[in-house]
């Protein structure tokens, strides 16, 4: 079949509406995958925010719980009466009270100066220590463990124990005197721990 100058001038304008369809299906093609790479960036760039919020509200429950942890730990010392001033008549006295209920013939002790932990200057928080030297007449080992384990249950600080040196007795017991079969000596700190005000 061969085409003449009359069939190719009834062709033009077919050829014409198909060549722009093409055209317009080219843009078309061409304008929605442009769209689809921006909504590809737009999904990535709002998956990159969602992670980013998610790991910061992690982190903000992480923080929040530490906080938590902190205040009840906090309070704890408060309630143990570790948290604030060094309370060194309440000291003495649970010291005379141990001995008498334990009945332990013989006690000596003294507290030395406080000092910071960390060795600076006293300042407004931090832990702070003060040392004690202690020495006891016992009947037994038992009693010096036992007088030990009242201490720190009950003392308003946190009692540790550095040193202790157990042995017998020399000679015979003084006239007037408790029986006694052994003598002690234990060098302790008692820890407080201060808060700045407005730090709970």
């Amino acid at each position: 079949m061969t085409l003449t100058r009359r069939d190719l001038r009834k062709l033009a304008l077919p050829l014409a509406a198909m060549l722009a369809l093409l055209l317009v299906a080219g843009l078309l093609a061409w304008s929605t995958q442009a769209d689809v790479g921006k909504a590809e960036q737009e999904r990535n760039a709002a998956n990159a925010a969602r992670n980013q919020i998610e790991q910061r509200l992690r982190q903000a429950r992480n923080e929040e719980q530490e906080i938590k942890d902190r205040a009840r730990l906090l309070q704890q010392l408060q309630n143990a009466g570790i948290a604030g001033e060094e309370r060194r008549l309440d000291w003495m006295e649970l010291l005379r009270d141990s001995q008498r209920q334990l009945r332990l013939p013989g006690m000596k002790y003294e507290f030395g100066a406080e000092t910071a932990l960390d060795g600076g200057k006293l300042a407004a928080d931090g832990w702070y220590a003060s040392p004690l030297r202690i020495q006891f007449r016992l009947l037994h080992e038992g009693d010096l463990l036992n007088f030990l384990a009242r201490i720190q249950k009950n003392a308003s600080a946190l009692v540790i124990v550095r040193t202790c040196k157990l042995a017998p007795l020399p000679g015979q017991p003084e006239p007037h005197a408790a029986p006694a079969q052994l003598g002690a000596e234990c060098e302790m700190q008692w820890l407080t721990l201060r808060r700045p005000p407005g730090k709970g």
